[in-house]
């Protein structure tokens, strides 16, 4: 007699039957159930339903999973090189689709428009990070870079090479944002005092500061909108 075929694992019924249902409603999916499908993207020969459950609870929420810095997925077994690549390709993606607005042009007139590229770019990182959007004329993008990266509390800024950036790029004014990874956005007395550093080393180059916006991932501060620029 033939040799018996080997039985399917158990999980990709159960994996095709989640994709159906995602295809039907996505909202019928349960957290647990987005995670599982995701993680099936990069270890498609593994039953990914018990690491998304760990991961929910380890980490509280499907948005606190996604947005782990990819090298605290190193302690959950089975998450491996392959997963954590694909974690950072995730936030990425998710960086991009909110500076979505700034990139294609759009004047940056709003403090909201450059809070929510912040927030996306920023906003779940575990560590401050310090950028600058610079911008022409017409406020319009010219860039958007990294100035510094630094610890959980404090990241290292030098007023002069933001001002040297912003002279080599030929920009006219210049958009200040970091964050805050201990979730409230306010900003402290260290903020306020680089922040007027960096305006008068600005200002003596005709280059505007014209705001300085500190986030977290739910909510941000705007020294233009307080009142403070």
């Amino acid at each position: 007699m033939p040799d018996a075929k080997p039985e399917k694992p158990h999980y990709l019924g159960h994996r095709q039957r989640l994709r159906e249902k995602l295809l039907r409603d996505g909202r019928a999916l349960a957290d647990y159930e987005i995670l599982e499908l995701v993680l099936a993207s990069v270890l498609p020969r593994r039953d990914t339903k018990p690491m998304a459950k760990e991961l929910i609870a380890r980490f509280g929420s499907l948005k606190e999973v996604v947005m782990a810095r990819p090298d605290r997925l190193a302690d959950v077994k089975g998450a491996g090189e392959a997963a954590r690549a694909h974690w950072a390709l995730l936030q990425e993606l998710f960086a991009r689709l909110g500076e979505d607005t700034a990139r294609r042009g759009e004047p940056l007139s709003d403090p909201t428009r450059v809070a929510k590229a912040a927030m996306a770019r920023l906003g779940g990182k575990g560590t401050e990070e310090f950028w600058a959007a610079f911008v022409d004329t017409k406020n319009r993008l010219i860039a958007w870079e990294q100035v510094s990266k630094g610890t959980v509390n404090a990241t290292p800024v030098f007023p002069r090479e933001i001002v040297a950036t912003a002279l080599r790029l030929e920009a006219a004014g210049v958009i200040l944002a970091h964050n805050h990874p201990g979730g409230d956005p306010t900003p402290s007395m260290e903020d306020v005092l680089l922040t007027e550093k960096i305006r008068e080393s600005a200002e003596g180059l005709d280059i505007r500061i014209l705001d300085h916006i500190v986030v977290t991932d739910r909510d941000y501060y705007s020294f233009n909108e307080n009142g403070r620029l």
